[in-house]
């Protein structure tokens, strides 16, 4: 089979798309993989940058969706039946091996492209709202990066959570796109941004911060909290260092900076994916569908974790084999 195999750590330009062997049917469910969504853990695997460090070769790919080519007995699932899978390594090739485990049926009326862009980012943020940042209806949330895979997952579902949108963005010819998703209000992230956000709130800040990219913005972030108000960590996109917060502001003010590790959780809380995708199966029983993915060729992954890494995609970018 076909796979893209991370030959070097360094970067995109360590990736080669080349011939592996077959996999042979075992104790883990064999997947024919239609899509592997990409994210930007990937890219920081590929530099050798990410909390888990791999050394090549080894095949990228965290999210996949496709169809049941062999299961074991007792795992629940048959062949030829359609699921989506988180599974951490492997993803970019034509057929994945996964744990039973990490498995769940993919939801009625979504393509395979569809159903992996449900998995990291919809997965992380229903997560993230749902459970570490306790969300309520009524509460306004203030999403940064809002064009990115998070961005789009936290909009639609804040949106479905009954909370008001605040999105930032920081590409041109963004505020369409983001506008389309449902956000109340869409702001270009200029030097002045947080006086644009306290007055898109009466002067009252945000119940909630969702932070993908850190850098600059975390202390911004920060200072446009209201009271109680959460700011969830979710990823350091922008580089530049991973931010710092001297607790006393925390004090003070009574806000929260809350961490959001989704694979880290379910990795010690093996249940929780089951719970977090019946939640998310309802949502989209009631009408959640991620916008169309930006798809590429899988033989084409490097031109397309460039783009990623460049800005260039807005929502989720999957490979299809």
């Amino acid at each position: 089979m076909k796979a893209l195999v991370a030959q070097a750590l360094t970067g995109t330009a360590g990736l080669a798309y080349t011939e592996v062997p077959d996999l042979e049917p075992n104790s883990a469910v064999i997947v024919d993989v239609g899509a592997a969504g990409v994210c930007f853990p990937d890219l920081l695997l590929l530099r050798g940058e990410y909390q888990l460090r791999l050394e090549p070769p080894f095949t990228p790919g965290m999210e996949v969706a496709g169809t049941v080519r062999s299961a074991p007995e007792g795992s629940g699932f048959t062949p030829g039946q359609r699921v989506s899978a988180f599974t951490m390594l492997g993803g970019y090739a034509e057929q994945v091996a996964v744990a039973p485990d990490n498995v769940i049926p993919t939801p009625d009326g979504l393509d395979d492209g569809e159903a992996a862009s449900l998995l990291g980012n919809y997965y992380t943020m229903q997560f993230a709202l749902g459970r570490r940042g306790a969300l309520q209806p009524g509460e306004t949330v203030l999403v940064l990066g809002s064009a990115g895979g998070i961005g789009v997952a936290s909009i639609q579902l804040a949106k479905a959570m009954g909370a008001r949108v605040v999105a930032m963005v920081h590409r041109a010819g963004a505020e369409e796109f983001v506008s389309s998703l449902g956000a109340d209000v869409v702001l270009p992230l200029t030097d002045g941004w947080r006086d644009a956000v306290l007055d898109a709130t009466g002067g009252q800040g945000v119940d909630i911060v969702v932070d993908p990219i850190g850098g600059d913005a975390f202390d911004d972030a920060i200072r446009v909290l209201a009271t109680e108000g959460r700011l969830l960590v979710i990823g350091f996109a922008a580089g530049g260092g991973i931010p710092t917060v001297k607790v006393n502001r925390l004090l003070l003010r009574n806000v929260s900076v809350v961490g959001v590790g989704w694979g880290e959780f379910v990795r010690r809380h093996p249940a929780a994916q089951a719970q977090v995708g019946a939640e998310l199966n309802k949502l989209v029983a009631g009408g959640l569908r991620p916008p169309p993915p930006v798809r590429y060729p899988l033989a084409d992954g490097v031109a397309a974790l460039d783009a990623l890494a460049n800005g260039e995609v807005r929502g989720k970018l999957v490979l299809e084999p």
